[in-house]
C-alpha cells in the first residue's frame, strides 16, 4: 500500500499525522510542498486547503485525522490477514 503525506515545515498537524502513521506501522512517503510548488498547485486545484494532505490507494484527506488513520490501519491489518490466509491455502 502506498501512502503519501504532503507536508510543510513547522506544521504541527503534519507532525502529528506522521507520528500516528508511524505508531500504526503504516509506511508512508513524505513530500515537502515548499520544495514542490507544482504539486502544491495541483493539490490546491483539487480543493485541498490545509496541510497535511494524505493520499492512500482508497482515500484522501487534509488535516490531522486520527479517525481516518485508524481506519487505514484497520484496513491494512485486514488486507495483511487476507494475504496470509491466501498464502496458507495455496501452500
Amino acid at each position: 500500500m502506498t501512502v503519501t503525506v504532503f507536508t510543510k515545515p513547522r506544521c504541527p498537524q503534519c507532525e502529528a499525522t506522521k507520528r500516528q502513521l508511524t505508531r500504526a506501522n503504516i509506511a508512508f512517503e513524505t513530500v515537502d510542498l515548499t520544495e514542490n510548488p507544482s504539486t502544491l498547485e495541483q493539490l490546491t486545484q483539487a480543493s485541498f486547503r490545509q496541510a497535511p494532505v494524505v493520499i492512500t490507494p482508497d482515500a484522501s484527506w487534509s488535516g490531522y485525522r486520527p479517525d481516518l488513520i485508524k481506519q487505514l490501519a484497520s484496513s491494512a491489518v485486514a488486507t495483511s490477514a487476507d494475504a496470509k490466509t491466501q498464502q496458507t491455502v495455496l501452500a
